[in-house]
């Protein structure tokens, strides 16, 4: 491979969340809205934590999310930011070029209908990136750690995201 490949950025994955606090009819609602907007089956988070005021214990499940990769990803990732109008704050970036944003509404979404049984929730989208290479660190035989040089910096996140995408970063 040529060292241009290798610098290539690319979208790892994307993971649509919704935390509703308590388990129950939000939960089934916040599931039914991210199952309709990835046309995959979300998976319920449970706590760790036991938080009495909030009335919380420990294996609750009080959220959900999604993880989609490859084309489906850039599918979807496009309509949330065309959801935000294709601009993204730089402080939602993070030091490894990760980044997340928040969707008021999941009305604003192009080509979501709105369900009188869903109501009007709000979600967040984390994307992840990464370059050829990465793989080294999550697999199980010679685990390495990358280069400092070969890591994606916030700069480079943020001119990929304006390239790929056409969104303005304010």
């Amino acid at each position: 491979m040529s060292s241009a490949k290798m610098r290539e950025i690319k979208i790892e994955k994307v993971t649509l969340n919704i935390g509703t606090g308590e388990p129950g009819a939000k939960l089934d609602k916040a599931m039914k809205l991210l199952s309709s907007i990835s046309g995959m089956k979300p998976v319920a988070t449970k706590t760790k934590k036991r938080i009495p005021g909030w009335k919380i214990r420990p294996g609750l499940e009080i959220g959900c999310r999604v993880t989609m990769r490859k084309q489906l990803a850039k599918d979807v990732l496009m309509r949330l930011l065309t959801s935000v109008n294709n601009k993204i704050e730089s402080r939602k970036f993070d030091t490894n070029g990760n980044f997340s944003f928040g969707v008021k509404e999941y009305l604003e979404i192009p080509g979501v209908k709105y369900d009188p049984d869903i109501g009007i929730i709000g979600l967040e989208a984390a994307v992840t990136l990464q370059r050829p290479g990465f793989r080294i660190t999550r697999r199980k035989i010679k685990k390495r750690k990358i280069h400092p040089k070969h890591l994606i910096t916030k700069e480079e996140a943020i001119n990929f995201i304006k390239k790929e995408f056409n969104t303005e970063v304010i």
